[in-house]
Order: C-alpha cells, then structure tokens, then sequence
C-alpha cells in the first residue's frame, strides 16, 4: 500500500493545528485541508468515481486545488491537472484524452473566466461526466454554471479510510507543454511523486519552528506540484499561495508571513531584483533557501541575487516527465553558478548521442535519466513512449556539457539549437552573453528562416532602465564579443516576452 495523500495524512495527525494553507485572511490547519479533502473523496466515491477514474482539476493557487487533488487520491484515482490559460477547444481535448469522468473547475474572473472555457470544454466530451464549479466568492452555494463545490459537499463525512493504491498505480497525469504535435499525457505513479517529494523535502534544513513556502509556482505544473504541495506538505510547511506572480506582492508576502523558502523560475528572480533595485525595497530577512527551475537562470541573475540577498540560488532540473526533479545544486557539495548540479539521490544520468550510444567526457550530448522519478509513460501512447525510453533509461531532448566532478550544464534544449550556415548555435549562450551588456535587462534569443542560411540569429531584447542603445549598437557590440557565426543579425526591442502560466519565455511565439 502506498497513497500519495500521506503526505497530507500524517501531516494531519502529527501537527494537526499547524496553518497547511494561507491565503489571503484565510489561515486554513492541516486538520481541515485533510477533513475538506476526505469530504471530496465521499463525494467522488458518491458519483460513482474510484480507484483508476480520473479527475480533472483545473484551478490556479487556491485552497481548492489540494482539497480537490488530495481527496482524489484518496479515492484512488488519477488527478489531471490542467493548465488554467487552456481555451474550450483544448480543454474538450485533454478531457477526452486522459479518459477524465470529472472536471472541477474554478469559477474564475472576468479577466481569466476560466469556469465558462471550463464549461464549454466539459460540453464537448460526452464520456466525462461531472462538472463541479469551484467559485470564487469563498463558500458560496451557486453558481450561474452549475453545481458548486461547497453544494455538493453538503452532508457529506469529514471522515474516510484512503483506498489501498500500489506504488506503480498512476496518481498523477501531467500534460507536457507539447511543443511539438499535441500534448501528452506523462502518467507518474504514487511512488514517482511520493519519493521525489521526500528527496527534494531531505535537500533542505527545515527552520525552527516551521518552515513557510511562497506558493506561486502554478500548482498544476509537476515543479509546483511536487517541490511546494507535495514535499511542502510532508515537512509540514505553510504555503502562501499566490495565484498570479507579481514582483511586489510577492515581496511584500514574503516579509509579511516570514517566508523561509521560495521557488520560481528565472523570470520571477529576474522581476523581484527589478523591482527591489528599482524602488528601493528592502529583500526579506527571514528567506533563506531559494531554488530555480523550469528553464536555465542566466548567470547575471544568479550574480545579482547573491549580491542582494547574501545566499545563492540553487539550480535544479527536470521534465515532467521524470516527476520533475532529477538534479539538483546539493548543499552537500559546493553550488556552481550556472549548472543544473548532479543526480540526486536514487537517480543516474548521463550523456548520449542521436543513437543512445554514451558519450563519455565532457559532451556535450543529450541528457538521458534513469531512477524512481521515470514516469510510467505517455498515456495510451506506446509509440511516443517507445521512442524517448530506452532500457530503463529516459532521454529528454536537452542538450547539456559535463563537467570532471560530475555536474552538468545545460547548453539548450535540441529543439532550440539553431542551425546556421551549418553551424550549430544554442540560444543559450548568446543570451547570457547579451545579458553583460548594461543596456540590456533581459534576452531572448531565436533562429528565424534565411534563404541562403536556413537560419538566421535574431534577439529579443527587453531594455535596461535608464540605459540606451540602438539596434545597429548591440549588433555591433555582439560582433566584438561572439564568433562571427553566432552574433545576432537583428533586435527587435521589447517591452515584454509571451510567456506561460509558469513564467517561461514562449520562443515560439517570438519566432
């Protein structure tokens, strides 16, 4: 027997008082988070969902989705999360492809509605069966789109046995971003997440009395879910949630609950040391580990950080798809600014070239992942699972260097790497390079098409404050500074980058 929501369970019985969840004025007990939870699970079981269904949930950082998470595991059922920018038409699709009998979702604003694209997704798909609204206003009875959470929980226990799961049972379908085709369905086993939570949660001193997670990473991507609610629920952590990630609200948060760890990926770094240079704002005391990931941080916010907050980020990477963490900048061993750090434990990596052959050395070559964290595979997907997973081993399309101690960097991912004139050129690189230059506050870097090239180098530029240059400046300056091959032949300046609802920067929206 191994369930998931353990880590909810014994977190309830041994500090039951402890505030699991702060949200706004709301300061909810880990007691409660567990009573509303097994309240879902008699719901479920009710409306004839069990071990195997699976239930979609589609809600930004709001109490709702642990209750809903948890009690669906409880259950034993399999949770989809999905992303909250999702329209009808791709909501309707990831129902039908995780089999989902069930989709709750949150009520929305005027601005996100996201319960009026949920409603129109669920009307799409015949085979899922319940349409739960989690509204807005706390507590409320109804909703202009159907049954409410809080309705139907009416009469129902705060008390429930968990359903017996086996380790290799699926708690959880993650969707990847499916940058190419349509997204897939990563299943990740109760065993997956519960020993990637317990070896992110072991990375980390706990703080006396308490440690106290600014939850802005979404919840619904496997970073967010595994570092903050699943491993910040098994150390007994209090998690702020933050739907929406703003630079000063986030400060602010941060000084006023005393919050102790923060997680987030680069562009967040980069927006709190924006605003704390720019107005002056003192960086909180209390915050004393700070990890990154969802995409490589540029060194010159790594720098930054360190000089403003007294203490380095450390860098970690993963996929979906390995439930997410697989190395990690482990305080045992010394932080290299830059690399994602080594293996954590229980998991291998190592360095392969197009026809898994091992590449020895330095690289670079593709990173190839082997441990508990593997998913299971692509669900009802054999062919695409077949061609990224080999002997145990999953290969994960980025392209990385090694260094003689063993910590990796990532130099891109494959499919970023721009081919010009035959050379191969990673965004990367000429981003961070980019990023020295004073007038230049962040950089994105793409391969657009050339007649005679097939590719050519263009940057995407947001500019620094106070500081100018012209486009024909900074191509001038990157030709002093890169091989004649690399520097970028355009810049465009802009104010701000596509991004997703995890913060990454969308290339393909800038192509």
């Amino acid at each position: 027997m191994l369930n998931l929501s353990i880590v909810l369970e014994d977190s309830a019985r041994n500090a039951p008082d402890r505030a699991a969840l702060v949200f706004g004025d709301m300061r909810l007990p880990y007691s409660m988070v567990n009573t509303v939870a097994n309240q879902v699970a008699n719901l479920l079981v009710s409306r004839g969902v069990g071990k195997g269904d699976k239930v979609a949930v589609m809600s930004p950082n709001v109490p709702y989705f642990p209750f809903v998470y948890f009690g669906a595991l409880k259950v034993g059922a399999t949770v989809v999360p999905l992303n909250v920018l999702l329209q009808p038409r791709e909501i309707a699709y990831h129902l039908t492809d995780s089999d989902a009998k069930v989709l709750f979702a949150f009520e929305g604003t005027p601005e996100l509605p996201l319960g009026e694209r949920g409603k129109a997704g669920f009307e799409e798909v015949p085979g899922c069966e319940h349409f739960i609204v989690l509204p807005a206003t706390p507590l409320a009875t109804e909703s202009a789109l159907g049954e409410t959470f809080w309705a139907a929980l009416g009469g129902m226990s705060g008390e429930f046995e968990t359903v017996q799961t086996s380790p290799d049972d699926t708690a959880v379908i993650i969707y990847t971003s499916g940058t190419t085709g349509q997204p897939k369905g990563a299943e990740l086993t109760h065993q997956n997440l519960l020993i990637n939570a317990m070896v992110s949660d072991e990375m980390f001193p706990r703080t006396e009395g308490g440690d106290v997670y600014l939850t802005v990473l979404p919840l619904f991507h496997i970073f967010g879910l595994t570092v903050m609610l699943n491993a910040g629920f098994r150390r007994r952590a209090s998690l702020v949630l933050m739907p929406r990630f703003e630079p000063g609200e986030a400060l602010g948060l941060m000084h006023k609950e005393g919050v102790t760890l923060f997680a987030g990926v680069p562009t967040m770094y980069w927006g709190l040391l924006t605003k704390i240079h720019a107005e002056g704002v003192e960086a909180p005391k209390e915050l004393r580990v700070a990890v990154a990931g969802g995409a490589a941080s540029p060194v010159e916010v790594l720098k930054d950080w360190e000089k403003t907050f007294g203490f380095g980020i450390l860098e970690g990477y993963g996929l979906s798809e390995t439930s997410p963490v697989a190395s990690f900048n482990q305080l045992e061993r010394p932080t290299k600014p830059g690399s994602i750090g080594f293996p954590i434990w229980g998991v291998e990596m190592k360095l392969v070239d197009a026809d898994w052959q091992t590449v020895e050395g330095e690289g670079p070559g593709e990173i190839a992942i082997r441990g508990h964290n593997i998913m299971k595979g692509y669900y009802k997907r054999p062919e695409a699972t077949a061609e990224v997973m080999n002997d145990g081993w999953f290969r994960t399309g980025d392209i990385a260097t090694r260094d003689d101690e063993g910590y990796y960097y990532i130099i891109d991912r494959a499919k970023d790497m721009i081919i010009r004139g035959g050379f191969n050129v990673y965004p990367r690189e000429l981003e961070e390079v980019l990023m020295t230059h004073p007038a230049v506050s962040l950089a994105a870097v793409v391969g657009v098409p050339h007649d005679s090239h097939g590719e050519e180098i263009k940057a995407y530029v947001i500019p620094a404050a106070g500081v100018s240059v012209s486009e024909e400046e900074l191509i001038a300056w990157a030709r002093e500074n890169m091989a004649a091959y690399k520097y970028p032949r355009q810049v465009e300046f802009r104010e701000s980058f596509p991004m997703t609802a995890s913060g990454k920067i969308l290339k393909r929206e800038l192509r």
